[in-house]
């Protein structure tokens, strides 16, 4: 089963529509006169006015707990490993090419700017395309 094929047990609850004439037309469940019968009677929620004093900072959510993956360039590989050199995060952090995330380990990302004439063993890096073609083009290998 897939969540596209979930059907509900029972349909959608209507809303009242109220002041529409009918059955709940003129006072519209709000008795009769006096301030609490009119618009604008309710206070007024305190965290509306602190959100709208800073237009910046309207529609924005908290940041995401995702952690982003830091770029390596083959150029930083060609200059920091030496042939038959294992690339990973370990010997990234160990040389200081990436730091650390939160006290955690980063996602590594290998891009393809620059040249790699070097071959290396790749372990536990995501990398694009191009880096890829570069990498085994050179004789390494990526696991």
């Amino acid at each position: 089963m897939q969540l596209n094929q979930l059907k509900r047990v029972h349909r959608n609850k209507d809303d009242k529509r109220v002041a529409r004439g009918g059955k709940r037309g003129k006072t519209a469940g709000r008795g009769t006169k006096g301030q609490k019968a009119r618009a604008g009677h309710r206070m007024r929620p305190e965290m509306r006015d602190i959100i709208k004093k800073f237009p910046k900072n309207r529609g924005y959510k908290n940041q995401s707990f995702e952690v982003k993956p830091q770029p390596v360039n083959l150029l930083v590989i060609e200059t920091s490993f030496a042939a038959g050199e294992a690339v990973n995060p370990e010997t990234l952090l160990a040389k200081k090419l990436i730091n650390r995330v939160g006290g955690r380990m980063p996602k590594v990302k290998i891009l393809a700017m620059g040249k790699l004439t070097k071959k290396v063993i790749v372990t536990g890096c995501a990398f694009s395309k191009t880096a890829q073609e570069h990498i085994e083009a050179a004789g390494g290998t990526i696991q």
